[in-house]
């Protein structure tokens, strides 16, 4: 007798994500007409207006890159008619996390999102959360450990991915011998995108740790780094923390024939490629990682529907090209 049951993979190659992705905008488009879940169509498990959604990030509020994290996260909670509470560290600092954490799990919320930047310390704050029964998203760090961590589904790029194709796109304009600047120690991910830039580009990588939250330190170690080592012809920087003090450093220290490029955008950023002082800069498409758990969440709260895969926004390479296209939406504070 043949086997009739119907595997994840089965679904995706019947084009599932397809119809994931109609499902979603299709219970995203009726969320107006609900009115938060106040009337128009089916209330489901709960009512909108019940659904608390707290999110749980490492991103601190100084970093451009998680400003929009934010805003994602509340235009989706206004489209979608829910409450979500936002809370990161003002400083980067795992334990802040676990205490974000160890307090979203005991108000019991209807789902919480999360990134797991350091496993050691978050995974089982993850496993936790959903052991008591609290749905949870990961987003933009530990794509690996979604699954294991009881997870419905995670949001983001895959880290290593996206740095190996830099690292490719580098080679293929010369680079041998490049710095990966990594401007927050202890984030996994930003481990991840060295070490796939490395494999990437095939040449000599050199790290270089800096304090993205002290610019003007930053500034300095890459100017001794580069000052210190003639021989290098690439740099990546892993986020706008990095990116900034970097072109603030190139500027003042004469590496024109320098080839550099970054993870991330800020409108400093996508002027410096605009203008070309930065080869490419890497989009991950943050807004969606702040607005996409937030409806995975009300869904799976109202319908019982998620996802059967994790969900990529990245990576996605802004060129010159791209670039002025892209600067208005950053005004906006979605790109």
């Amino acid at each position: 007798m043949a086997d009739r049951r119907f595997s994840r993979r089965d679904f995706l190659k019947a084009g599932g994500v397809g119809i994931a992705g109609a499902t979603l905008f299709g219970v995203a488009g009726c969320g107006e007409e609900q009115g938060g879940g106040q009337g128009g169509g089916p209330e489901g498990l709960m009512p909108r207006g019940d659904i608390r959604i707290v999110m749980v990030t490492h991103g601190t509020a100084a970093d451009p890159f998680w400003s929009v994290v934010k805003t994602g996260t509340d235009q989706a909670a206004s489209d979608m008619g829910v409450t979500v509470d936002y809370r990161a560290p003002e400083r980067f600092n795992v334990v802040d996390i676990q205490r974000n954490m160890d307090a979203a799990i005991a108000s019991q919320p209807s789902g919480i999102a999360m990134t797991i930047v350091d496993p050691d310390a978050l995974a089982g704050s993850a496993r936790e959360a959903a052991n008591e029964g609290i749905p949870v998203v990961v987003l933009n760090t530990g794509q690996p450990l979604w699954e294991e961590v009881g997870a419905i589904t995670y949001v983001g790029q895959t880290e290593f991915d996206a740095g190996l194709e830099a690292g490719k796109r580098m080679a293929e304009e010369g680079v041998q011998n490049a710095l990966c600047v990594n401007q927050e120690q202890g984030n996994v991910a930003l481990e991840e995108r060295c070490a796939g830039f490395t494999e990437g580009l095939g040449g000599n990588v050199r790290e270089l740790a800096v304090q993205g939250v002290d610019p003007t330190a930053a500034e300095n170690s890459i100017k001794t780094a580069l000052r210190n080592d003639p021989d290098l012809d690439g740099m990546l920087t892993l986020g706008p923390q990095g990116a900034l003090p970097a072109l603030q450093a190139l500027e003042s220290g004469g590496n024109e024939d320098l080839m550099f490029a970054t993870f991330d955008l800020a409108p400093q950023v996508l002027n410096a490629v605009r203008d070309g002082k930065i080869l490419f800069a890497i989009d991950q498409q943050q807004f969606l990682q702040g607005y996409l758990p937030v409806v995975f969440l009300t869904t799976y709260a109202q319908y019982g529907v998620t996802p059967v895969n994790e969900v990529a926004t990245g990576p996605r390479f802004v060129t010159q090209k791209e670039a002025e296209d892209v600067i208005e939406l950053t005004k906006q504070g979605v790109r």
